[in-house]
């Protein structure tokens, strides 16, 4: 290998700054995220979907609905990035038939906003909430809710996207 002298400028990104990137993929305005969470919805079999914005998004979009929900191991995945139930194998990239596959929205959105996510399915004893921060889980704990999902996104673009 050889040995150089003046210093690499080619590094390897942080894993918060790498988050950040990718949420402006996902995340590049309120419509965006609205766009997103309500396709998690209806890829869970909602029929019924409320959606509450305050400020334009800016301030406060939260979906609630009574799709499948999950359980609190399924829920703390969603909330990590590559992380899907609508795929295992590559084979699955050609037959894809939901709305959304990719596992990438919830860490997007919750890594430039304050993001909860309230849960229960018919399995669950119980609904389960988690609470991030800039991506960041503050809080996880139970609370009482019916079946299915409730996210809500608070100060979206709190943490800056670059550029």
């Amino acid at each position: 290998m050889p040995v150089e002298s003046e210093p690499s400028k080619v590094r390897i990104l942080p894993e918060s700054l790498i988050n950040k990137i990718a949420a402006g993929e996902v995340v590049e305005r309120p419509a965006s995220v609205v766009k997103e969470l309500v396709e998690n919805s209806l890829d869970a079999g909602a029929d019924q979907i409320l959606v509450t914005l305050k400020n334009g998004g800016k301030d406060l979009i939260s979906v609630l609905d009574n799709g499948s929900g999950m359980n609190e191991t399924d829920a703390l995945h969603a909330l990590e990035r590559h992380a899907t139930s609508k795929i295992s194998a590559e084979e699955d990239l050609s037959r894809i038939q939901t709305l959304g596959f990719r596992g990438e929205a919830l860490a997007a959105i919750s890594s430039v906003s304050r993001l909860e996510l309230t849960t229960c399915s018919n399995e669950s004893k119980g609904a389960v909430q988690f609470r991030l921060n800039g991506g960041v889980l503050e809080h996880q704990g139970k609370t009482g809710f019916p079946r299915g999902t409730k996210i809500s996104v608070e100060q979206l673009f709190l943490i800056p996207l670059p550029g």
